[in-house]
């Protein structure tokens, strides 16, 4: 990821921040300009809590360039408790049996170093949730 583009998308990449529509009240993430639902413009920002559930699931054996280093590792897809449906890697997994519908959290962890001079890029990660959500 190109540096300009990181330093945009860090608030997505490290809160977990969308974008709620304030007409129809969907949510959305990544966060988006304008709602696909009701076409409208104007939406605000949206932290989301980071818990979900997961949805599926891959492990990923013959890593990407720029990934190989971190192979095997797992990538799922995550329900978020508020609704929009999040692609993302899996964290300290090792060990642990996945399954359709476990509770996750968000974390947030190194994606891949860049090259030799360039950035350490930091992302939002999904682990099995440890503890139960506070009420």
């Amino acid at each position: 990821m190109e540096l300009p583009r990181y330093h945009r998308m860090r608030r997505a990449l490290y809160r977990l921040e969308g974008t709620s529509c304030p007409s129809c009240s969907r949510r959305f993430f990544p966060p988006r300009a304008v709602c696909p639902a009701c076409r409208k413009g104007g939406l605000e920002p949206f932290p989301f809590s980071g818990r979900g559930t997961l949805y599926s699931y891959t492990r990923i054996t013959q890593a990407p360039r720029g990934f190989a280093s971190v192979a095997p590792y797992a990538v799922g897809m995550v329900r978020l408790e508020e609704g929009p449906l999040v692609s993302a890697p899996l964290a300290d997994t090792d060990g642990i049996d996945l399954s359709i519908g476990m509770p996750v959290e968000m974390v947030t962890r190194r994606i891949h170093e860049a090259s030799e001079n360039g950035p350490i890029v930091y992302g939002y990660k999904f682990r099995p949730r440890l503890r139960p959500p506070r009420q």
